[in-house]
C-alpha cells in the first residue's frame, strides 16, 4: 500500500508540476463550455423583416404590430416591392413579408434569404407562426417539454462534457505512460518488485481525480451560468460521469501500450476520436439524420451512449431506469478496454 500511495504521489506531482498539462486540463473546458454556453448559439434572436402591404386592413395591422414588438423580430418597416430583393441581396434584411388582401380572406407570402438553409428554415416557421396566430380563431395552448425557453446550450452541454471527458482523459494517460517510456523511468519500474497492476493504478488515479475536479468545474458551470435544472438526477449525473472517465482513461491506457512515442499517443488518442466523437455521437448532428451506415458505426463511440444517457439526466430529469441501456453498453465497452489495455500492458512488460 505504501509503494501504492508513492506511485499516486509522484504522478500527483508530476501533473501539479507541469503547468501546460494544468493549463489544458482545466482552462479548456471552461472555454469550450462557456463557449458554446454563451458565444455559439442555434437561436436566432434578431431576424430583420421588412413588410410589403398591398392594402391595409384590420389583420394586416395586427400582423405587422405582432412584429414590432415581437423581440425575436427587429421589424424594418413597410418598403416597396422593387426595394426587396436589393433589402435581401445586401443583407440588410433576412426576410420580408408580403401582406395582400381582398374582401375574402388574407394572403400572405415569405422571401427568405436561404444562402444558410438552417437559418432560413428557422426564421420562415417564426414568421408563420406569427402570421397563423392572426388566422386562427379560437386559442391554441403550446407546451414545450424539458426546455421551455428553447436554450441551445442546454443541447451543447451534455455534448461538450462527453467530448471534453474522451479526449482529455485519453489524452492525459496515453501521453503520460508514453513519456515514461521515452525516458526509461518505466522499464526501471518494469523491472522493480513493484507489480504491473500496482503501476497502472498508480498512474491512473491521479487523472481520475484530476478528471473529478474537472467535472465538479463544469456541473458548476452548468448549473449556475448556463442555468441547466438542478435535481435530484445530478447524483446519477456524477455517477455516470465516474464510469466514462474510467472509460476514457482505460482507452487512454489501450493507446499507450501501442504507442511508441508521445506524438504518435496525441495522434491516437486526440486526431482520431475527434472527427467521430464530433461528428457522429449526436453531440451537434441528429443520429437519426445519418445514414443506416453511419449510425451503426456511430454505436462503436462512446461518446455517443453517455452524452444520450446525460440529456435525459440533465435536461429531461428522467430517472436511472431510463438510462439503463447506456449504462450497459457504457459498462461493457469499459471492461473491453480495460481487459485489452491491461493484457497488451502485461505482455508489452515481459518483453
Amino acid at each position: 500500500m505504501a509503494i501504492f500511495g508513492a506511485l499516486v504521489k509522484k504522478e500527483a506531482l508530476h501533473i501539479l508540476r507541469d503547468t501546460r498539462t494544468m493549463v489544458i486540463t482545466i482552462f479548456m473546458p471552461l472555454v469550450l463550455l462557456l463557449l458554446f454556453g454563451f458565444a455559439i448559439s442555434t437561436e436566432v434572436n434578431d431576424i430583420r423583416i421588412a413588410a410589403v402591404v398591398e392594402k391595409h386592413t384590420c389583420e394586416t395591422r395586427k400582423i405587422l404590430e405582432r412584429f414590432r414588438v415581437n423581440e425575436y423580430f427587429t421589424f424594418l418597416g413597410l418598403v416597396a416591392p422593387t426595394e426587396t430583393e436589393r433589402l435581401l441581396r445586401s443583407g440588410r434584411a433576412d426576410a420580408v413579408l408580403f401582406l395582400r388582401s381582398d374582401d375574402a380572406n388574407l394572403k400572405a407570402q415569405i422571401m427568405v434569404d436561404a444562402a444558410n438553409p438552417t437559418i432560413a428554415q428557422t426564421v420562415t416557421a417564426y414568421v408563420g407562426g406569427v402570421i397563423n396566430k392572426e388566422e386562427i380563431k379560437s386559442p391554441v395552448l403550446t407546451y414545450t417539454l424539458y426546455n421551455p425557453q428553447m436554450k441551445s446550450s442546454y443541447n451543447f452541454v451534455p455534448g461538450i462534457m462527453g467530448m471534453i471527458f474522451i479526449l482529455i482523459c485519453a489524452i492525459m494517460t496515453s501521453v503520460s505512460i508514453v513519456r515514461e517510456k521515452e525516458n526509461g523511468t518505466m522499464n526501471l519500474l518494469l523491472v522493480s518488485p513493484i507489480r504491473p497492476a500496482t503501476i497502472i493504478l498508480g498512474k491512473l488515479v491521479p487523472y481520475f481525480l484530476l478528471s473529478c475536479v474537472i467535472l465538479a468545474i463544469m456541473l458548476f458551470i452548468s448549473y449556475t451560468l448556463l442555468g441547466l435544472p438542478l435535481s435530484a438526477s445530478i447524483v446519477n449525473v456524477v455517477l455516470l460521469s465516474f464510469l466514462y472517465i474510467i472509460l476514457s482513461l482505460s482507452f487512454g491506457l489501450l493507446v499507450s501500450t501501442i504507442a511508441d512515442s508521445q506524438l504518435t499517443a496525441l495522434i491516437g488518442s486526440a486526431v482520431i476520436l475527434m472527427l467521430p466523437v464530433i461528428m457522429l455521437s449526436g453531440m451537434i448532428f441528429p443520429i437519426d439524420n445519418m445514414p443506416v451506415f453511419l449510425q451503426g458505426v456511430s454505436c462503436i463511440i462512446p461518446a455517443r451512449w453517455y452524452i444520450s444517457a446525460m440529456r435525459k439526466l440533465m435536461i429531461q430529469q428522467l430517472d436511472a431506469a431510463y438510462i439503463f441501456k447506456e449504462v450497459m453498453i457504457l459498462t461493457s465497452m469499459t471492461i473491453v478496454l480495460l481487459v485489452l489495455s491491461i493484457r497488451k500492458f502485461y505482455s508489452s512488460s515481459r518483453k
